[in-house]
């Protein structure tokens, strides 16, 4: 099947071939396992390298998610996470195979990566290595890593799309 533009009512979306949207997440997943990997081998855990002012590469584990939510909760939450990550990840690789406006799929792309990049992490060694630390003065934005860039990324993407009407295909025919 080749790249083609198909009508949605009064909107044209341009079709891309699935693997092309596949390969972009597959690039935030391989920069994310890579960068981890180098931060593991590199650097002790709990060591930090300043960098500038205001960025600190560090080595520091999650075992929650988002700003360490559920870190404390027993272990569970290691196979929930990877539950639903590999959940959302497979929605995303089927939906990439629709029609989809550019920034939606671009959207979809990014967090897929991300999504399975921290997966595989917990899966592997039952916690998400991160290791981007921005502060300012005594105050740290909590570290977090490639994969969590692609995810956050993807996430504005989307909310852009919807703020612009663009990240729905409308069901009427035309």
């Amino acid at each position: 099947m080749t790249d083609k533009i198909i009508q949605h009512g009064e909107r044209s979306l341009f079709y891309v071939r699935p693997w092309r949207w596949w390969s972009v997440a597959m690039m935030v997943l391989m920069l994310d396992v890579s960068s981890k990997a180098a931060i593991s081998t590199l650097m002790a855990y709990g060591e930090a390298i300043p960098v500038t002012g205001y960025f600190n590469l560090v080595h520091v584990w999650n075992t929650g998610a988002a700003f360490s939510f559920l870190a404390d909760s027993g272990g569970w939450q290691r196979y929930f996470f990877i539950a639903i990550a590999f959940g959302v990840s497979l929605w995303l690789a089927f939906e990439l195979r629709k029609p989809l406006p550019a920034l939606s799929a671009w959207a979809y792309s990014l967090i897929l990566g991300g999504a399975l990049g921290n997966a595989i992490d917990r899966l592997i060694r039952g916690h998400v290595v991160d290791y981007l630390d921005f502060h300012l003065g005594g105050w740290h934005w909590p570290a977090f890593n490639a994969a969590d860039i692609g995810i956050v990324c993807g996430a504005a993407l989307l909310v852009m799309a919807s703020l612009h009407g663009i990240g729905e295909i409308s069901k009427e025919k035309p």
